[in-house]
């Protein structure tokens, strides 16, 4: 049976955390196929919750409590607990849970079943079909909260999960949590560390599933959320989504040397006796539909996107992809066979696109190089997938995925 463990962070809740054991251990629980546990990562509470849950511990052997010590926040407390979790209860999946009742128990069985029936990650969803924001709330905060959660998913372009800034959120411990570095989460003593670990954990989740949460007022208090957890926020998501297109931002950079050196080269193999020879060998297609393929220039282009590809792996490899950067002469000419493979589909694109261009708009310098612009986004796309995927190998081949 898997072991699921409710990491519930927790300062000063005595009003709160003893309503919330009573329900998850009395009612909830026995609901779930599965071994749950209750793990309160406090702070020295000063209200008398601590010994709440050590006296409820003498009851429940399911519960258990560990004190953060002294890296607080919020963050600091998650971390604690997940090591705990991990380490001493050796759990297959976490539960981040709120103990001021802003997330109700009855939605851990959703998550949990989630989780038993295939999820990784599973995200207790406010902005899904039959989740909700408190009614109780006024419009503005409901705007914020919204157009906030927007944004984030906008700065990281993951359309596909409709919250982002929910504190509810179960993880598998192998090949997503223990895959985090905790000690470096940003933003650790604030809300937003839950950004951070939210974007790893969908990084490393195979499957990820949202369930609805119909998300609650705190029970007792007001909300410890403010303009400066916003704007911690923000900023964790903002750099997050920066370091995420690092890459393709260099890979542009890149490209754009590459076009360059594509763009002289084109002019330098226009008209010199190889690429005339090259468009006599195939003179006989001029009167069909591979007539483009006649055209000096056309063979022109095809030689100046092997120039640029050759300018592109070299400085995709020691710059763009330096982190896997092939040093090895052997493999090196090896890649770079396989380089070139893959950018046969460039070579082509170019070929046909300038080939068309001059055979209907005529040979001159001036559509040569409108051909190279308009070729352009098709070999940009096309290159990036593939370096991606078959060369530098940092995306999941669909086609490996059952090897």
């Amino acid at each position: 049976m898997k072991k699921v463990v409710i990491v519930m962070a927790a300062w000063n809740e005595k009003d709160n955390i003893k309503k919330m054991i009573d329900t998850l251990f009395d009612v909830e629980f026995p609901r779930i196929n599965a071994e749950m546990h209750m793990l309160v990562a406090d702070n020295n509470s000063s209200d008398g919750m601590t010994q709440v849950v050590e006296t409820e511990m003498k009851e429940r052997k399911n519960l258990h409590i560990i004190q953060q010590g002294n890296n607080k926040g919020l963050g600091n407390a998650y971390v604690v607990g997940f090591r705990y979790a991990v380490d001493r209860l050796k759990a297959d999946a976490v539960m981040e849970m709120d103990a001021d009742g802003q997330h109700p128990p009855q939605f851990v069985k959703p998550m949990v079943d989630a989780y038993l029936t295939g999820a990784d990650y599973v995200i207790g969803s406010r902005y899904i079909p039959g989740g909700s924001v408190p009614k109780e709330w006024e419009f503005f905060r409901k705007f914020i909260s919204f157009a906030g959660n927007l944004f984030i998913r906008m700065v990281l372009v993951k359309p596909s999960i409709h919250d982002l800034t929910t504190g509810f959120r179960l993880t598998k411990v192998d090949g997503v949590l223990n895959k985090i570095d905790l000690d470096n989460l940003m933003e650790r003593e604030r809300f937003a560390y839950k950004v951070d670990l939210m974007h790893q954990s969908i990084k490393n989740a195979k499957k990820v599933v949202e369930v609805p949460l119909e998300f609650r007022p705190r029970v007792t208090d007001k909300s410890k959320f403010n303009t400066k957890e916003m704007i911690a926020t923000f900023k964790v998501a903002i750099i997050l989504g920066i370091r995420d297109k690092k890459r393709f931002i260099k890979f542009g950079i890149v490209g754009f040397v590459g076009y360059l050196v594509n763009a002289v080269a084109l002019e330098l193999f226009a008209g010199t006796p190889v690429t005339l020879s090259l468009a006599r060998m195939v003179s006989g297609l001029k009167n069909s539909l591979l007539a483009f393929m006649a055209e000096s220039s056309a063979w022109a282009a095809a030689l100046a996107a092997e120039a640029a590809i050759v300018s592109n792996f070299t400085w995709n490899n020691i710059w763009t992809f330096k982190d896997v950067k092939i040093t090895s002469p052997v493999q090196l000419a090896r890649k770079f066979l396989e380089f070139n493979l893959t950018s046969v589909g460039a070579i082509v694109i170019q070929f046909v696109v300038i080939g068309v261009m001059v055979l209907g708009l005529g040979d001159t310098r001036l559509i040569r190089q409108l051909g190279i612009l308009v070729a352009m986004p098709l070999v940009l796309a096309f290159n990036y997938t593939m370096y991606n995927l078959f060369i530098w190998k940092t995306w999941k081949s669909p086609f490996r995925r059952n090897r």
